[in-house]
């Protein structure tokens, strides 16, 4: 099982993590209070009042050949809360809202320790009534001392771990058709017994007791899954017919493969994958790499001192940001993916090479001397080009709140530019800018559409 899902499980870390801790990744931002935004499955007795779900069902199609068997691994956090406590003489602790280390500080958090529900069994089982594996994590409470820089016991971390407990529901259909196509069911639903006290209970009381970021990682020993994306046209009526809730199932692996299914609480692509640039994990929802890392590395010593404290998932990434070479940094500013020739001329070995002429694209000395664009265009009767004075009238119908602060500007017009749909761009430098060289050095313009702008007459 590990073998056929070790190329998907990158993209399953990612998602089990997805917004576990925000920048800036310290426990008192306002952003951190609400925590775990995704696939949380809560106790039966608090959800439905609470607009929160209890169960996600995934409902795929796949074409299994012989004897073969289904490997399923469900995986989820499970909450658990920490408190600190500090030393106060005599073997007694005082619990404290923040404890002040050298090189952090300890504050109350909520950890999420990694969880698995590994089942196999063969296909054919499936068929009709299916099988039920029920599962469950006991209550713990796991204590950690603290310990100064000389050995001596400040303070300890008191670690409670609720119940939980659940059920993993899995049958197959077979469907009428040209080919031997089954319609597979998973369903995973939270079944702990807990229930509030009288009145109404906190979201921060039912997580503990929730499964949170929970998904599905499905893979068939022989044959294969069908998208559920794309699917071929003689199966689109099966798929469309297939119901999943609360999740979305994808192909995983490396592309070509059909083997393995993750079925997330977050809406992917086939084949996802992590972008090779990337250093190491975030852990912020959504995040950009390059913004994160720059971002982290500017914050205060203090600040990073609390998010090491937070979580040690918060304290690698304050480390990452704080060791990451130059050149692992500017790998992070963008990359070229997914090239393919429409000329029909023999492609670079290296698609970077493209987009590293001799003559920088924005030189006019670069200028194919066969292109048919023109390099002026007309507004309001008066011909402008490259060297032109106009002033910016930024459209409010497609612009931003950056461009409204240089309504009524003028500018200097350094290139005009033709996009594949036949419009045009004029690219322009500020008057009074006081990087306007860096700009042009570096072909950095701000971009106006010419009815965004008025012609100043030469003197």
């Amino acid at each position: 099982m590990d073998a056929r899902f070790a190329s998907a499980r990158q993209v399953a870390d990612a998602v089990l993590f997805e917004g576990y801790v925000l920048y800036p990744y310290r426990a008192s931002a306002a952003k951190n209070r609400m925590r775990w935004q995704f696939g949380v499955l809560a106790p039966p007795a608090w959800a439905p009042a609470q607009g929160e779900h209890t169960f996600q069902r995934t409902e795929v199609l796949l074409e299994p050949r012989g004897a073969a068997t289904l490997d399923l691994e469900l995986r989820f956090l499970h909450a658990q809360r920490r408190t600190v406590q500090q030393a106060r003489g005599e073997g007694a602790f005082e619990e404290v809202a923040e404890l002040h280390l050298p090189d952090r500080v300890l504050v109350p958090w909520d950890e999420g320790t990694e969880e698995r529900v590994t089942v196999s069994v063969a296909v054919s089982e499936l068929v009709g009534p299916g099988a039920y594996f029920p599962f469950s994590r006991p209550a713990r409470v796991e204590i950690e001392a603290v310990l100064d820089e000389t050995g001596r016991t400040v303070g300890r971390l008191v670690r409670r771990t609720e119940r939980v407990c659940g059920v993993l529901r899995v049958s197959a259909t077979e469907l009428e058709g040209p080919y031997r196509v089954l319609k597979l069911t998973a369903e995973v639903e939270n079944t702990s017994p807990w229930a509030p006290d009288e009145g109404a209970a906190t979201r921060e009381e039912a997580l503990p007791r929730s499964l949170v970021a929970a998904h599905l990682l499905l893979g068939l020993s022989s044959g294969s899954f069908l998208s559920m994306t794309d699917p071929p046209e003689w199966a689109k009526g099966a798929v469309a017919a297939c119901e999943n809730r609360h999740t979305w199932p994808v192909l995983a692996g490396g592309p070509g493969r059909a083997d393995v299914v993750l079925s997330s609480p977050i809406i992917l692509e086939d084949h996802p994958a992590i972008a090779p640039e990337s250093a190491g994990a975030m852990y912020d929802a959504t995040e950009i790499d390059e913004i994160l890392a720059l971002r982290t590395a500017a914050l205060t010593d203090e600040e990073k001192r609390e998010a090491r404290g937070t979580d040690p998932r918060a304290a690698a990434v304050i480390d990452l940001a704080d060791s990451m070479p130059p050149e692992v940094l500017e790998r992070l500013h963008g990359a070229v993916r997914g090239l393919r020739d429409i000329t029909g001329e023999p492609m670079a070995q290296d698609p970077q090479a493209l987009f590293r002429p001799q003559t920088p694209w924005w030189d006019p000395a670069g200028r194919d001397p066969v292109d048919p664009a023109p390099d002026h265009v007309t507004v309001e009767g008066v011909r402008v080009g490259v060297g032109s004075r106009v002033v910016l009238r930024p459209g409010l119908r497609r612009t931003d709140a950056q461009d409204l602060f240089l309504q009524g500007s003028t500018a200097q017009v350094e290139a005009v530019l033709h996009d594949v749909d036949g419009g045009v761009h004029l690219a322009v430098t500020v008057d009074g800018d006081p990087g306007a060289d860096i700009r042009r050095e570096q072909g950095r313009f701000l971009y106006f559409q010419p009815d965004e702008v008025t012609p100043v007459e030469p003197a």
